[in-house]
């Protein structure tokens, strides 16, 4: 009887998740989402080199290059698993993009914090309990919608509705599979290395491999 209550008890507590954050959740968080925003400036770099010829070949669809600024929630929300952990990723590495110094300046934190909360708010329609693939490509399309709204409204007002619609079915769909696949397969890769021994998606990564 005292064994079937306590197997009742851990499974509810497996069910719900503890929204109180440790340590340790505190710096993985910060170290993973650093390590995001020196990718980001770099994309910064980069990417309009890569984005002039697409969005010349058909405007509109220059927004599926928009995926590596939109995993950093999705990584360390799929890491942490805490209520606020996308949108913490998602800030810190806005921040420390813009502290590197970008063409977008202030906006770059608007940015992060647009993304953050697209990505924290699909985590949340799961009640923050599921951390599997699908949760991940949620998480990525979350941060995606968030983008898209963001950039037509600041950057492209006034833009014909197919320019809309393409550039926020591939923003969506960058964030999806970038953000959202790329995110899930990193931590299955970060989880293999013992470096998530201390998560949960670190040691459920590692019993799945």
């Amino acid at each position: 009887m005292h064994a079937t209550i306590s197997s009742t008890t851990d499974a509810a507590a497996r069910r719900t998740p503890d929204p109180r954050w440790r340590p340790v959740d505190i710096i993985v968080a910060a170290v993973l989402a650093v390590a995001a925003g020196v990718v980001f400036w770099v994309w910064d770099l980069v990417s309009n080199p890569v984005g002039a010829p697409i969005e010349a070949a058909l405007p509109g669809l220059q927004g599926i290059i928009n995926g590596p600024w939109l995993f950093a929630g999705v990584l360390v929300g799929l890491v942490v698993r805490k209520p606020g952990a996308a949108l913490f990723g998602e800030l810190v590495a806005a921040s420390v993009s813009a502290l590197l110094g970008t063409v977008w300046g202030p906006l770059t934190l608007v940015s992060g914090l647009v993304q953050g909360a697209g990505a924290e708010a699909l985590f949340a329609l799961l009640l923050y309990r599921r951390w599997g693939l699908g949760a991940a490509l949620l998480g990525g399309l979350g941060a995606g919608i968030g983008e898209s709204i963001l950039d037509l409204t600041v950057w492209y007002p006034g833009a014909k509705p197919l320019f809309d619609v393409l550039y926020a079915a591939t923003t969506m769909l960058s964030g999806t599979v970038i953000a959202g696949l790329g995110s899930w397969l990193l931590v299955r890769a970060l989880a293999r290395t013992g470096a998530l021994s201390r998560f949960a998606s670190g040691r459920e990564a590692r019993a799945r491999a």
